[in-house]
């Protein structure tokens, strides 16, 4: 890791029932100098924030048990959670998903298959605020 690495490096929870998709954003993130928290499904995600008090959260539209609408307007709900940025991650990339993801309170929507620059660009633009965001 080099020192702009380890000066700004974000704990970043990876919300997605594909194992390829979390393999994926955790080999992205962790050679950026991220601390990187998987979960499976949205019951899992919530369990995990207690744990690991996320600066961002990427959180897969389709999933079983819980969706990702469901489980980020769950995070927003939260006095704790509220303020953690949400990106959601979709392989559709229509007008109403963006909608959806809006109206739970998403930052923003990253369609699949997503981009090691895309990844890093959103974390850049929503971890720690645009302050922390500009010396990446």
């Amino acid at each position: 890791m080099t020192d702009a690495q380890v000066r700004h490096s974000f704990t970043i929870l990876v919300v997605d029932d594909s194992a390829t998709i979390r393999r994926s954003a955790a080999l992205f993130l962790g050679q950026a100098g991220h601390q990187v928290v998987l979960a499976e499904d949205g019951f899992h995600a919530l369990s995990q924030l207690v744990d690991c008090t996320p600066d961002l959260i990427f959180c897969d539209v389709l999933m079983p048990r819980l969706d990702g609408y469901q489980t980020c307007a769950i995070v927003k709900k939260n006095t704790r959670f509220h303020a953690t940025p949400v990106v959601m991650l979709s392989s559709k990339d229509g007008l109403f998903d963006r909608a959806r993801g809006a109206i739970v309170g998403a930052a923003a929507f990253m369609t699949k298959p997503f981009t090691e620059d895309g990844m890093l660009q959103a974390v850049r633009t929503y971890a720690g605020g645009q302050a922390a965001a500009a010396h990446l």
